[in-house]
C-alpha cells in the first residue's frame, strides 16, 4: 500500500512540474525570459511560490528544463521512427510528419528557444545544442539514402532549410491573425517540407 501511494505521489508531482514547463514555456513566450519572474508559471498552475522550489531550483533552471525536454523529445522521436521504419523514402515523410506535429503542438518552446537559448548556463546550452545536433545528423542520415549524390554537409543545409520552414511557420500564422486548422497546417507543412528535401 505504501509503495502504491509513493507511486501516486510521485506521479502527481511530475504532472506539477510539467504543468509548470508548460506555463513557464507559454510565459516565456509572451513576455521573454527576463519579464518573467519564477512565481508566475506558479500561479497560472496553482502552485504557490515556495512550493515551486521543490520542483526547480530557479528559473534558470526551469529555462534549461524547458529546452532539455524539447530537444531530447525531438532526438528520442526521431530515433523511434528509424527504428520502426526501414524503407529511406517512408522514413523521410515519417521524420517529416514527427517534426510538424513538434512544431504545431510547441510554438511557445520554439520561439523560447529562438530568443532566450543565451540564457542558459553554459552546460545547459551545450547539451542542447548536443542533443540537437544528434538531432540533424538523422536527418543527415535518412536524407543521405534518399539522395545519395548529395554530401552529408549539402544534407545538412536542407535538413537545417526544413526546420527553419517548418519551425517557423506556426507562430508566424498566428501572429498575423491567422488561425487555420491544426490538420491543414500539418498537411501544408509536411508537403511544403517534403518538396523542399527533394528539390534539385
Amino acid at each position: 500500500m505504501a509503495k502504491s501511494i509513493q507511486t501516486d505521489r510521485e506521479r502527481a508531482k511530475a504532472d506539477r512540474a510539467a504543468a509548470l514547463l508548460q506555463a513557464a514555456a507559454r510565459l516565456f513566450a509572451e513576455q521573454g525570459f527576463a519579464g518573467v519572474s519564477l512565481e508566475e508559471p506558479g500561479a497560472a498552475v496553482g502552485v504557490s511560490g515556495p512550493a515551486i522550489y521543490r520542483h526547480f531550483a530557479n528559473k534558470q533552471a526551469v529555462l534549461a528544463a524547458v529546452l532539455l525536454r524539447a530537444s531530447s523529445g525531438l532526438l528520442a522521436g526521431g530515433n523511434q521512427v528509424l527504428a520502426r521504419v526501414a524503407d529511406p523514402e517512408v522514413r523521410l515523410r515519417a521524420l517529416v510528419a514527427f517534426h510538424v506535429d513538434f512544431a504545431v503542438r510547441s510554438e511557445d518552446v520554439i520561439r523560447v528557444q529562438d530568443r532566450d537559448m543565451a540564457s542558459l548556463t553554459p552546460g545547459d546550452r551545450h547539451e542542447v545544442r548536443r542533443m540537437q545536433r544528434e538531432y540533424v545528423e538523422l536527418w543527415v542520415g535518412v536524407l543521405g539514402a534518399v539522395r545519395p549524390e548529395d554530401s552529408p554537409a549539402r544534407s545538412r543545409v536542407r535538413a537545417h532549410a526544413t526546420f527553419g520552414l517548418i519551425n517557423s511557420t506556426p507562430h508566424s500564422a498566428r501572429a498575423a491573425g491567422v488561425a487555420p486548422d491544426r490538420g491543414e497546417v500539418r498537411g501544408i507543412l509536411a508537403a511544403m517540407a517534403l518538396a523542399a528535401l527533394r528539390a534539385a
